[in-house]
């Protein structure tokens, strides 16, 4: 008995040694390809053995041939272990205290974040060049501070007069200094008082668009233009004439200060014809090539001390499996993005509208890996196509299967509906109920309800608001 509590300590000591590079490889796994160059920027500082080369990713040669069959069999033995170890590794993320290499990675990452500047930021440095007394920079001031990421002031001034004490009459020209700064329409109360801000400016005060949106904003957005053509005494097609300029003015000003949701992208994968085929090619030029450093192996020749010779040795392995890692992270990429396109030959060669229904649980048993492998190699990775760029991600989706037995995504279906209602005549737009059976003599059976909440993630409105007089 006590030898076999000596083995299985021995086999939880063995397991514990081998789960931070387990760890390590999962992380490099479902890492985006740009945050992976700085995560290896950052193990280039803090391991002293590796160097980056102009040549590609390879082991370095020189090791000896048994040196690469041990490592090789290790990190066999590394991927047999990533089912067993994924819940100990999320045990021991909670439980382990932080490391000093992730406080600096963390700072690393901090400190390259460029901060941009923010409308209370442009708006008090217009206000410093504002000629205004001290008493009204001061309320201005405050009301700059009380301005939403919309622009919209989000306090009343009477609030203001009545908890602060502040005359009604300051409040009022503090906001009219406010209301005059750029973007224009800032400081507004409501969308209403930002679109008559604009079109004041504009020189457009006794305009027919100031009239609608003075006294017939809700009207507008229902598109009731017959209706309000009647109340103005005009012809509807004033009405639509004076909407489409309305359209052209900014409802939300301070927006463009906001959080940038603009994401930049460089694909890891690009898909080309080649002939007959579609060819998968990775893209590796962001990724820093590296190689064990000659200055190491040679040190490691001398006659340096234990300790040195541990150490060196110790780092050397540690780089070593890194390049393995982001070696097998491109062949893992590689191989389920191959399998992706050639089961989506119908969207490489005409579009989404051709998209294919596809789960990750098909691709993991043809790559011969696991399905949450297949989800980590995909995360956060691009495929640049024929039609563009997308996250790897979208083309796995459900779908459904058409009267003559093709099938088709959800994805291609919500392709068909947007087709359908870009062809429709404006002045009789399709309704939800008229696009099922538009779809049904195309073959795909869904229900209305089905077509309402496809139309809504599209951002398409319904029928009568997408009307034209």
């Amino acid at each position: 008995m006590p030898e076999q509590r000596f083995d299985q300590s021995q086999s939880l000591l063995q397991q514990q040694s081998i789960a931070p590079q387990m760890q390590q490889s999962l992380l490099l796994l479902q890492t985006p390809t740009l945050e992976l160059r700085q995560l290896v920027q950052q193990e280039l500082v803090q391991n002293p053995t590796l160097e980056e080369e102009s040549t590609e990713i390879s082991i370095e040669e020189a090791s000896s041939a048994s040196e690469e069959e041990e490592f090789d069999r290790e990190f066999a033995e590394l991927s047999q272990l990533d089912e067993e170890w994924r819940e100990y590794m999320a045990q021991s993320r909670l439980s382990s205290p932080k490391r000093d290499d992730a406080d600096e990675k963390h700072q690393f990452m901090m400190d390259s974040i460029v901060e941009p500047i923010t409308l209370q930021d442009h708006l008090s440095n217009q206000l410093s060049f504002a000629e205004v007394s001290p008493r009204i920079r001061e309320i201005a001031m405050m009301l700059i501070g009380n301005i939403g990421e919309s622009g919209f002031l989000q306090v009343s001034l009477e609030d203001l007069c009545f908890d602060l004490g502040i005359p009604i009459q300051d409040l009022e020209e503090a906001k009219a200094v406010v209301q005059s700064f750029d973007p224009v329409g800032i400081g507004a109360v409501d969308l209403r008082d930002c679109l008559l801000i604009q079109l004041e400016r504009l020189g457009k005060h006794h305009s027919l668009e100031y009239r609608i949106i003075d006294h017939h904003l809700d009207d507008l957005a229902r598109k009731r233009y017959p209706q309000v053509a009647k109340k103005l005494s005009v012809t509807p097609e004033q009405i639509t004439k004076a909407a489409e300029f309305i359209a052209t003015l900014d409802p939300r000003p301070g927006s463009r200060f906001g959080e940038d949701t603009n994401t930049y992208v460089t694909p890891d994968v690009t898909v080309e014809r080649v002939g007959s085929e579609w060819i998968v090619s990775m893209n590796n030029e962001q990724i820093p090539r590296l190689r064990i450093s000659n200055a190491y192996k040679d040190l490691m020749a001398t006659g340096s001390g234990r300790e040195a010779k541990a150490y060196i040795r110790e780092k050397i392995r540690a780089g070593k499996f890194l390049i393995k890692s982001i070696h097998q992270r491109q062949q893992t990429i590689a191989s389920i993005a191959t399998e992706i396109a050639a089961r989506q030959g119908g969207f490489l060669e005409h579009g989404p509208s051709r998209l294919k229904p596809m789960n990750m649980a098909q691709i993991a048993e043809t790559v011969g890996v696991h399905e949450t492998t297949v989800s980590r190699a995909v995360a956060g990775k691009y495929m640049a196509t024929p039609h563009g760029v997308f996250e790897m991600k979208y083309f796995f989706t459900t779908g459904y299967e058409t009267e003559d037995g093709e099938t088709l995504s959800n994805t291609s279906v919500k392709q068909t509906l947007a087709e359908m209602i870009s062809a429709e005549d404006p002045r009789k737009p399709l309704s939800d109920q008229r696009l099922v059976e538009d779809l049904e003599k195309k073959g795909i059976r869904i229900a209305r309800r089905t077509v309402a909440k496809y139309r809504e993630e599209m951002n398409i409105l319904p029928s009568h608001m997408r009307r034209s007089y």
